[in-house]
């Protein structure tokens, strides 16, 4: 499942690194560094292989690869408003686009191109990149937290629908209507995913001590998970398994929960008839006369592997996949390395480190250091690589002499609205080489 996170510098953080995020299918990782950006093959365990290296330009916050294919988006932090978006194996750009404000997240799938901004939501035809809908006016969301169905099929987005409770807006992308609103948490949102067919939609507030899962399109709650008790904590990337069947959740602390998503049966607990058994009966029962708050406590599910890491306060993100036929748990962090982690699909429990990763060479942090030390002996200058959280506190610019006024939603026009200025190569978006792409099957629920 596609995942990304902008993985801000801090004690313990690579130089180099900026975000990170997997492709669609977790087959792939990308990378945005100061210097551009890095395309990995997660294909193995043993080995990762940098399949492209790309500076077209540097400090990159924001890197997306559609599945296996050679397209690739990428904004800078040197120019946020504006989406490059590129096929690497040429080495060519196929268009980019400016924006009004700065690009929070960009979504792909083999349909669409969701481009969030503060308060507005742009939607394209990823096929000619053309301008499809403009969704004005949305919630202030300052992380651009959405998320985007991989399954082409349905492409259901979606997004917060308040900016003070954990409201969700679930998004038709094809058919560019709202579907639904869904009342997921009394905080506001903090992460967003679908499972790969795009038929249930996870979801966690700013507290990250609840995981809510519903069903697509119809919003109703399927499963409830218990992250924590003792402390509010910053979910940083939630991911269903290809599945279905497990859901990850990291956070700024060192622990990352796996929770089995299956439906409890009352026979099963007929069938076992041991004191585990009895006792969660009578605390069933008991729930009925506790408050609400407690009740519902005593219903949430609690994780069904964990995995301890061995840094604290850095942002990660996670994946689950299946590599060389065995599950795995996917970490990247920001101290520049991947982990790759077995998970016991039976019991669960404690997941084993199979293999660590380093994303740079050792060479390239020693250049770090250097540059560092010389910048420390000469006159004080302003860094290159801004951090992200600066660069979007920066006062708002006027459009460009360029850029179009008067845009609607529906393309007409509108006082006060900006139309996206754009550049096209000199052909359409050519994505007919569909042996670039894997296979697209029916996915189950």
């Amino acid at each position: 499942m596609e995942n990304q996170e902008t993985l801000p510098e801090g004690p313990g953080a690579h130089p180099q690194f900026i975000c990170a995020s997997f492709n669609q299918d977790t087959t792939s990782l990308s990378v945005g560094t100061k210097t551009g950006y890095r395309l990995f093959s997660v294909t193995t365990v043993d080995k990762l292989d940098c399949i492209h290296e790309g500076v077209e330009c540097p400090d990159v916050y924001i890197v997306e690869r559609l599945f296996s294919s050679s397209l690739v988006v990428v904004v800078s932090l040197s120019l946020p408003r504006r989406m490059n978006v590129y096929h690497f194996k040429k080495g060519t750009e196929i268009c980019n686009y400016s924006y009004s404000n700065n690009i929070l997240s960009v979504k792909l799938n083999r349909q669409r191109l969701v481009v969030c901004l503060e308060e507005s939501i742009y939607i394209h035809n990823i096929r000619d990149m053309k301008l499809l809908k403009t969704l004005l006016n949305t919630p202030v969301n300052p992380t651009g937290l959405c998320a985007l169905s991989v399954n082409h099929g349905n492409s259901f987005l979606a997004y917060p629908g308040s900016a003070t409770i954990g409201e969700i807006t679930l998004y038709d992308a094809n058919n560019l209507s709202t579907v639904t609103l869904i009342q997921a948490h009394d905080s506001p949102l903090a992460a967003l995913t679908f499972n790969a067919s795009g038929t249930k939609l996870a979801s966690a507030s700013e507290k990250g001590t609840v995981i809510r899962v519903f069903s697509v399109p119809e919003g109703q709650k399927l499963f409830e998970f218990r992250r924590g008790m003792k402390r509010y904590v910053s979910i940083s990337s939630l991911a269903f398994s290809a599945d279905a069947q497990f859901l990850c959740a990291s956070s700024n602390t060192e622990t990352v929960h796996i929770f089995k998503l299956e439906q409890h049966s009352p026979s099963q607990d007929e069938e076992s008839p041991t004191w585990s058994a009895y006792v969660g009966k009578m605390f069933t029962a008991a729930s009925t006369y506790l408050p609400t708050h407690v009740s519902d406590m005593m219903h949430q599910d609690r994780a069904f592997a964990t995995v301890r890491l061995n840094m604290f306060g850095l942002k990660n993100i996670c994946a689950l996949t299946t590599i060389q036929k065995l599950p795995r748990l996917l970490v990247a962090s920001s101290e520049g390395f991947l982990y790759i982690y077995n998970v016991d699909p039976q019991d669960g429990g404690e997941c084993v480190l199979v293999q660590k990763h380093r994303l740079f060479d050792s060479g390239e942090e020693q250049e770090e250091e250097k540059e560092e030390e010389n910048q420390e002996d000469g006159p004080q200058q302003q860094p290159a690589g801004q951090s992200y959280a600066a660069t979007v506190a920066l006062p708002s610019t006027p459009p460009s002499s360029t850029t179009l006024m008067g845009y609607s939603e529906d393309g007409g026009a509108q006082r006060g609205e900006v139309i996206p200025e754009h550049e096209f190569a000199e052909g359409p978006v050519c994505l007919d080489d569909e042996n670039e792409f894997p296979p697209v099957g029916n996915l189950s629920n």
